[in-house]
């Protein structure tokens, strides 16, 4: 098989976030490691130089690489959304209205929408069709620039529908050229049929679900919802130790709602990452910075829902937490997928600086997906995942808020978007 080349070149910054195996932290969440005028090669699927075009062009030459030229724009890593639930039917349109009349995440959940009328809809839905609507979806994630995406279930709620989810990604990860991380959410919400029976819901999920999930690979990780109205910090960790036991790595829906000590919890497990943490305090944030679990902010979910309990961006990474970011994409809470969208927020919201949120949205991001050594920042052997901006300056993307400043997506050396002149 022809191992293609390219050459970007002309790049007025090169992000490339090199530096070493861990995650950022504290001050060095802001380092981006730009190379002003920069170039960078490929060949296959991996990156093989990077540097000034100039001190390039000679090694180009001489492998025939193509010329891609950056015209002066922003070439970086490209996003990594760590926390999405993009397997769905349907949309929650209903919902966003009850919301803009004011009623509450618990009200409109009570009434029949959330996540039980998702689940209602995708039990109905053909594997086919949620293949289908899920890929064009990713798409739009390729065209805003993210290369890899985490793809949660949660949206069946019974032992079929939450394989037929996870069977749906398995057949996404065969047609798109993005990445995609499977996560076991079995424990999202309490199926109505199980009103009055969590415990036998929590067994089946333990005894049935999980090992099955697991025998057939469909999943690399287990996540569990532990907040008001869904499950208790004690129910998770049962279910998430149940996936361990199966070798499914452990993350956290945690503090979203409520504080439960879901966070305490996800350090204990040794958890992939602890996901929202709007309601975390000082001890958690302690925790978190004295540990390796990547603290997952998705400040879409608080914008779309209006509301102003945030997520303490600030202080977790002053502490020295890993911090990362994420859409959040979902029918009912946040119905984005563009991540620069989520750099807007993040920088006016959550005081995080444009650097940080960069790197929080590429490299973090990788780390909570277990998948930094391949992903999230430009150095040689590495993925060649790359996004280019229409921009001269990276502040810029999160300044031009709303905007879809991606003109070109790379993944593993393919030119997989490109927007038409």
């Amino acid at each position: 098989m022809r191992r293609e080349s390219f050459f970007y070149r002309n790049a007025a910054e090169l992000l490339t976030l090199a530096g070493g195996p861990c995650p950022r932290r504290g001050p060095r969440l802001s380092e981006l490691g730009i190379i002003r005028g920069g170039g960078l090669l490929t060949r296959g699927e991996n990156i093989s130089r990077i540097g000034r075009s100039a001190a390039l062009e000679a090694e180009a030459r001489r492998t025939k690489a193509q010329e891609v030229d950056c015209r002066g724009r922003v070439l970086m890593p490209g996003f990594v959304d760590c926390h999405t639930h993009l397997v769905f039917a349907g949309n929650r349109i209903a919902d966003f209205e009850r919301r803009i009349r004011g009623g509450t995440y618990l009200e409109i959940a009570r009434a029949g929408g959330g996540i039980e009328y998702t689940a209602a809809r995708t039990r109905r839905a053909r594997e086919a069709e949620l293949v289908q609507q899920a890929q064009e979806f990713l798409e739009q994630f390729a065209a805003h620039g993210t290369t890899t995406v985490e793809v949660k279930s949660g949206y069946g709620l019974d032992v079929p529908t939450e394989l037929k989810i996870l069977k749906a990604v398995r057949r996404l990860s065969r047609r798109t050229p993005l990445d995609l991380a499977p996560t076991l959410l079995a424990a999202h919400a309490l199926p109505p049929e199980y009103a009055r029976r969590r415990g036998a819901y929590l067994a089946r999920v333990v005894r049935e679900l999980i090992p099955r999930a697991a025998q057939k690979k469909l999943a690399e990780f287990a996540d569990c919802f532990a907040d008001r109205g869904a499950f208790t910090a004690a129910e998770c960790g049962a279910v998430l130790q149940a996936a361990r036991r199966h070798g499914l790595v452990p993350r956290i829906h945690a503090e979203q709602l409520s504080r439960t000590g879901a966070i305490q919890l996800a350090v204990q497990l040794g958890a992939a990452s602890a996901d929202h943490l709007d309601f975390a305090n000082a001890a958690d944030i302690r925790a978190l910075a004295q540990s390796e679990v990547v603290a997952v902010l998705v400040p879409g979910s608080n914008f779309f829902l209006g509301v102003t309990k945030l997520p303490p961006a600030r202080r977790l990474i002053d502490a020295g937490a890993a911090v990362a970011l994420a859409t959040d994409f979902n029918p009912g809470t946040c119905p984005t997928l563009n991540m620069q969208f989520i750099l807007s927020l993040a920088t006016t919201q959550l005081r995080m600086t444009p650097a940080e949120a960069i790197s929080a949205a590429t490299l973090n991001a990788g780390h909570a997906l277990r998948r930094a050594g391949q992903i999230g920042s430009l150095e040689p052997g590495k993925l060649a995942d790359l996004a280019l901006m229409d921009v001269s300056d990276y502040r810029e993307i999160p300044y031009f808020f709303g905007w879809n400043h991606c003109v070109m997506t790379v993944k593993k050396g393919q030119i997989i978007y490109q927007l038409k002149n």
